[in-house]
C-alpha cells in the first residue's frame, strides 16, 4: 500500500519533523519557492492569500527547491531569513527538498502523480524556451512557484503552472471551491 501524502515525512525549515497530516482538514497550497528567481515576489501575494484566507482553513505550505538554475542556493535558515526579511512570510516553509530529477522528494512525486497536468500550462513554457532555457518535461514540475492545491479531505484537486499568480481568477475559484467544500 503507498503511503497517504498525508504521511509523507517532512521537515519544518526549522528541522522540525513534520508531515501535511499536521494540516490534516485544512485546504493546502503546496508551492515550490525560491529566493532568487524572476517570480521571487510570488512570496508578496501568496502571504497576502494567506493572511486573506487563513482563518477560512487555508494554509500556504512553502517547499524552497534549488531545482532551476540554481535560484535558491540558501541554507535554510538563509532562506527563513530572507522570506521573513523580504516579504514578511508567515507561512510555513519547509526544509529544502528537490522537485525534479532522481532526488524527486517522495511529497512532489505523489503531487505530481494525482495532478499531472498544471491550470495555466503554456505560456510559461515558451517563455523557458525563448529565453533559451530546456524546460523540464511534463508531467514534472516546470518551475519556481508552481502551485498543488489539496483538499480538506487530503486530496490533490489542482495543480497551476508557476506563472499562475496568487491573485489569478482561476486559483482563487478553485481555494474557494475547496474551503467550501
Amino acid at each position: 500500500m503507498s503511503t497517504s501524502i498525508q504521511d509523507i515525512p517532512l521537515k519544518t525549515i526549522e528541522g522540525q519533523d513534520s508531515s501535511l497530516g499536521a494540516y490534516s482538514g485544512k485546504v493546502l497550497l503546496v508551492v515550490n519557492v525560491a529566493s532568487k528567481c524572476g517570480l521571487t515576489k510570488q512570496y508578496e501575494g501568496l502571504e497576502a492569500l494567506y493572511r486573506q484566507k487563513q482563518a477560512q482553513g487555508l494554509e500556504v505550505l512553502g517547499f524552497p527547491a534549488n531545482d532551476f538554475k540554481g535560484q535558491e542556493p540558501g541554507t535554510d535558515a538563509e532562506i527563513a531569513q530572507f522570506c521573513s526579511a523580504t516579504f514578511d512570510v508567515t507561512f510555513p516553509l519547509f526544509s529544502k527538498i528537490a522537485v525534479t530529477g532522481a532526488e524527486t522528494h517522495p511529497l512532489y512525486q505523489q503531487l505530481i502523480a494525482a495532478q499531472p497536468e498544471a491550470t495555466g500550462e503554456g505560456p510559461m513554457r515558451e517563455k523557458l524556451v525563448g529565453l533559451g532555457i530546456e524546460a523540464n518535461p511534463a508531467p514534472g514540475v516546470l518551475w519556481n512557484f508552481e502551485k498543488f492545491l489539496i483538499g480538506r479531505d487530503g486530496q490533490v484537486i489542482g495543480r497551476f503552472s508557476p506563472d499562475v499568480t496568487a491573485d489569478d481568477a482561476r486559483l482563487r475559484q478553485a481555494i474557494d471551491s475547496a474551503l467550501a467544500a
